[in-house]
C-alpha cells in the first residue's frame, strides 16, 4: 500500500477538523464537560447514521468487535489525560507534545503489530512531521508546565496505542464506515456517564444544555475527522496516515493564533516548515 494524493487529500482535512474540535475543548469553560458532551454527542449523531448501514451491510464482523470495544476502553484514557493537559497547559504546548510523540511511536510498532516496513523516505517523512510538530510545541514554558507535560506525554502513548488497535480492527472489519460508526456508537458514553455522576446533574445538564450546539459540531468533527484516517488506514500504512493526520498540529497553530491569539514565532515557522517538509516526504515514499 502507498499513499496517493487524494489519501493524502482527505487526511489533511481530517486533520483541520481534528484540530478545530481541540480548539473548541481547550477555549472551553470546562474542559472535563466538553471533553465528555463532544464524544456523546457524536454517538448521538452516529446512531441514526449507523442504522441504515447496518440495514445495507451489517454489523462489523465477529473478527473486528475485540477491537472496537478494546478501543472504546482505551478511549476513556484519552478523554482523561486529554483534560488534564489542556487543564494545566496552552494548547500551543500540550497538543504538539501529544500528537507529535504519537507518529514515532506508532511508526516504531507497526512493523511488529501490523507487518508494516517504511521506507527510507517515509521514515524521513515521519520524523520530519514529527519533529515539526514537536517544534511547533516545545518551549520554556514546558519547564513550567510539568503536570501539563506528563499528561501530554502520557496520551501520545494512548494515542499510539488505540491508532494501532483500530488499525488492526478497521482492517479485520474490512469496511472503515461500519467500523467507525461501531466504534463512535460506543465510544462517547462510558467517559461521559463517568463525568456526569462526579459532577452531578446541577452541574452537567446546565452547562450541556448551553454548550450543546458547539459541542455537537465537534462530536461530527471528531467523528468525520477519524472516520476519515481509519479509512485511510485500510489504503495506506498506518504509521504513514498517522504521522499526515498530525499535520493537525499546524492547524491548530494557525487557529490558536486566530481565536485564543496566541502567538505564531519564528520556531513555529520553522516547525511549519518541517511538516511541509515531511508531509512531502511521506507522499514520495
Amino acid at each position: 500500500m502507498i499513499l496517493t494524493w487524494p489519501v493524502a487529500a482527505a487526511v489533511l482535512f481530517g486533520a483541520l477538523l481534528h484540530a478545530g474540535w481541540n480548539v473548541l475543548v481547550k477555549s472551553s469553560s470546562d474542559k472535563a464537560l466538553d471533553n465528555a458532551l463532544i464524544p456523546l454527542l457524536g454517538s448521538l449523531v452516529a446512531l441514526p447514521v449507523a442504522l441504515p448501514v447496518v440495514l445495507v451491510v451489517g454489523w462489523p464482523p465477529a473478527a473486528a468487535w475485540p477491537f472496537i470495544l478494546a478501543s472504546a476502553f482505551i478511549h476513556i484514557g484519552y478523554y482523561t489525560a486529554l483534560t488534564g493537559a489542556y487543564r494545566h497547559g496552552d494548547l500551543s504546548l500540550t497538543y504538539p507534545l501529544m500528537r507529535g510523540t504519537a507518529p514515532l511511536l506508532v511508526a516504531l510498532s507497526a512493523t511488529v503489530t501490523l507487518g508494516e516496513t517504511l521506507s527510507p523516505l517515509s521514515w524521513a517523512g515521519v520524523l520530519g512531521v514529527s519533529c515539526g510538530v514537536l517544534a511547533l510545541g516545545l518551549s520554556r514554558h514546558a519547564l513550567d508546565s510539568p503536570r501539563a507535560v506528563a499528561f501530554a506525554l502520557a496520551n501520545a502513548v494512548v494515542i499510539a496505542v488505540y491508532t494501532v488497535v483500530d488499525g488492526l480492527g478497521v482492517r479485520a472489519s474490512g469496511n472503515a464506515l461500519q467500523y467507525v460508526l461501531a466504534l463512535f456508537v460506543l465510544d462517547g458514553w462510558p467517559f461521559a456517564l463517568m463525568v456526569f455522576a462526579r459532577r452531578g446533574a446541577a452541574t452537567a445538564w446546565p452547562y450541556a444544555r448551553r454548550r450543546w450546539p458547539v459541542a455537537t459540531l465537534g462530536g461530527i468533527a471528531s467523528l468525520a475527522s477519524y472516520g476519515i484516517a481509519l479509512w485511510a488506514m485500510t489504503r495506506a500504512p498506518v504509521a504513514t496516515v498517522a504521522a499526515l493526520r498530525e499535520t493537525s498540529v499546524l492547524f491548530a497553530a494557525l487557529l490558536g493564533t486566530w481565536f485564543l491569539k496566541e502567538r505564531f514565532n519564528p520556531r513555529r515557522a520553522a516547525g511549519t516548515a518541517l511538516i511541509v517538509a515531511g508531509v512531502m516526504a511521506l507522499r514520495m515514499g
